[in-house]
């Protein structure tokens, strides 16, 4: 499988006349923005919002708070097996540019950011529902994660990954609701304060199969701590300007899809638990559909076994196995 296991990288900007392509998972933050009759006006706010959170973060040498643009590219991951010329599309993730308008220089951002990929749909959408449906207590399926960890490993490894990318991807999630973070003494100047978690999640053993360490942080202006998933060494990797374009354009959309945690009216506090049903936060004036959301990500799910599990099962079981 090695052998003529390919990725080809695609990519498309998201901008306010951003139109998803058709096999782009709907469920994906920027894809959820950019339809219904609000799209045009949803983009150009939701764009709006990550720079003036970008220039607010990146505020020396910035006095009129207009130093910085963001410009976002859409990465696309397609996958072809066999060397069929049939590709399937496995991950789909976010890359920032900042534009110094003071200096004309454009400077290559983080790319990862975002992250949405059909395998991990079906591994939570699909099998962890079957597995523990009709079942009196929740469990987890063995070896639950291990190929959609070796499959992201194996991309970020790849020829293809290093010809697009200098640096390793950054992934920025929200906080879970079911854990409790307590405030610790450190803190970064950008990063923020550091927060550290009473317990280890599903999503963090999910996502150290896929390679990567978790850190909690909350940025300055912020009100909630963000779950920033790496290779390597967070802190000393990446230069401030690179993690503030991850904070501004990750934490804009957590603002949109999260607001009873990250558009709070409260600032967690020392030991905080975040609140999917706290009523004391504000909306922003972008239209999201929440619902439709959840619903979705069973179907896609089903299209990920339906088109790539049970299809390639042999072949990907084989290379699974063999895989350092």
């Amino acid at each position: 499988m090695n052998k003529n296991f390919t990725f080809a990288i695609n990519s498309i900007s998201f901008d306010e006349n951003y139109q998803p392509k058709d096999n782009t998972r709907i469920t994906t933050n920027f894809a959820n923005l950019a339809r219904g009759d609000s799209r045009q006006s949803n983009l150009r706010n939701a764009l709006r919002m990550i720079d003036n959170s970008f220039n607010s973060l990146a505020n020396w040498d910035n006095p009129k708070g207009d130093r910085y643009s963001l410009e976002l590219e859409i990465i696309s991951v397609d996958m072809d097996i066999e060397g069929s010329g049939e590709a399937f599309p496995s991950i789909e993730i976010l890359k920032t540019n900042i534009l110094d308008r003071q200096t004309n220089e454009r400077i290559e951002g983080i790319v990862g950011n975002n992250f949405s990929s059909y395998v991990r749909d079906y591994d939570f959408s699909v099998l962890l529902l079957d597995h523990n449906k009709d079942q009196p207590k929740f469990s987890i399926p063995d070896n639950f994660g291990e190929l959609h960890g070796k499959l992201f490993k194996h991309f970020v490894n790849s020829e293809a990954y290093k010809q697009n990318f200098k640096k390793p991807p950054v992934i920025c999630l929200s906080v879970s609701d079911n854990k409790v973070y307590s405030q610790t003494e450190n803190q970064h100047p950008v990063l923020g304060v550091e927060y550290q978690p009473n317990e280890s999640s599903l999503t963090e053993q999910y996502f150290k199969k896929m390679g990567l360490q978790v850190r909690y942080f909350m940025p300055p202006n912020s009100v909630a701590p963000l779950a920033f998933y790496f290779f390597g060494d967070l802190l000393n990797d990446y230069t401030n300007l690179e993690l503030i374009s991850t904070i501004s354009t990750m934490e804009t959309f957590q603002k949109i899809y999260r607001p009873e945690i990250y558009n709070a009216n409260a600032v967690a506090g020392k030991r905080y638990q975040p609140n999917l049903k706290n009523a004391d936060h504000s909306l922003t004036q972008i239209v999201y559909d929440r619902e439709e959301r959840s619903r979705l990500a069973i179907e896609q799910g089903k299209f990920a076994e339906e088109n790539f599990i049970k299809p390639y099962q042999n072949v990907l079981e084989q290379w699974s196995a063999n895989y350092a």
